[in-house]
């Protein structure tokens, strides 16, 4: 194997593990009840920050961090960044919690969709046939499940958008912000509204840490690592392997949430949902085949270069 193999196939193994744990979410969170999404989320924040000190100490990475502070237009992009990951943690809680992790699912699902199409809109990106057509039957999806099922499906698309958003944010930076710098400041920025979230919670509902028993401490203690863990093992993975290869594992993470909320958590599925999600099946295999192919062919044209 060449240098270069390995790094991909270390990849594909960093890649595959952060996707498992992000997949297994909803049962962690679902163990931290009677915890509510808003006190959860408020020690997501305070807690990963924590956990991204200590990580910085021991990498030594504060020299880094210090020129990332120095300069304001990565300081504007990761507190952008922090917000879309609020909002993100934050929708996901609260219908994990409130039994709608199948909607969930259909977030993650439709997320790459969103950022192609973001690609288009905001980056002026040009399109290829096929993933028109993909974003086309996504739309269809939608449409189908709004009209069947009655309801706009807010929390998939709220998923769906704001980690859309938060990877254009994340993109805007590249290399410049490294994986543990990046989320250090996103959770240093959210550290006040953390804090008010947690006032507000004691004030009303009660905060539940060091309240319902020793095992659910030590689990709502270990939101940070669980928080942090999943995201460095991404940002590892997408320095080492092929960016097509991270796209396709991807998807192992919905159909988790799937399963979880079909088969273990017994959420309802109308004929409408199974017509919705099967067109945003169709629509993801045509949009991997697409991006598959155009991967290859870029490769075969490098390699015509290089003997040229």
């Amino acid at each position: 194997m060449t240098q270069k193999t390995n790094a991909a196939t270390t990849g594909g193994i960093y890649a595959f593990v952060a996707y498992l744990l992000w997949g297994l979410f909803p049962l962690y969170f679902l163990t931290l009840l009677p915890s509510t999404p808003w006190e959860i989320v408020a020690w997501r924040v305070l807690l990963t920050l924590v956990f991204c000190l200590v990580a910085l100490t021991v990498t030594r990475g504060w020299a880094a961090l210090a020129r990332i502070i120095r300069r304001p237009r990565l300081l504007g992009w990761t507190a952008a960044a922090g917000i879309l990951v609020f909002v993100n943690w934050a929708t996901y809680l609260v219908a994990v919690l409130a039994g709608h992790v199948v909607e969930a699912s259909l977030g993650y699902f439709i997320n790459p969709i969103v950022t192609v199409l973001l690609g288009v809109v905001v980056l002026h990106e040009r399109l290829r046939p096929a993933q028109w057509a993909a974003i086309g039957i996504a739309l269809a999806a939608v449409a189908v499940i709004v009209v069947g099922y009655g309801q706009v499906p807010w929390i998939a698309l709220l998923l769906a958008f704001s980690f859309g958003f938060y990877g254009l944010a994340k993109n805007r930076v590249g290399g410049e912000v490294d994986a543990v710098s990046g989320l250090t400041l996103e959770t240093a920025w959210l550290t006040p509204v953390a804090v008010a979230v947690l006032i507000w919670v004691g004030a009303t509902s009660g905060v539940t840490l060091g309240t319902a028993g020793a095992g659910h401490t030590v689990l709502l203690l270990l939101a940070g690592v669980v928080t942090a863990v999943p995201l460095l093992l991404f940002a590892a993975a997408t320095r080492r392997a092929p960016l097509s290869l991270v796209g396709l594992l991807q998807f192992l993470t919905p159909i988790l949430q799937f399963v979880t909320g079909v088969a273990l958590l017994h959420e309802d599925m109308s004929l409408e949902r199974w017509v919705g999600f099967t067109l945003v099946w169709v629509a993801l295999v045509v949009l991997s085949v697409d991006s598959v192919r155009h991967a290859r062919r870029r490769r075969g044209v490098g390699e015509v270069a290089e003997i040229a």
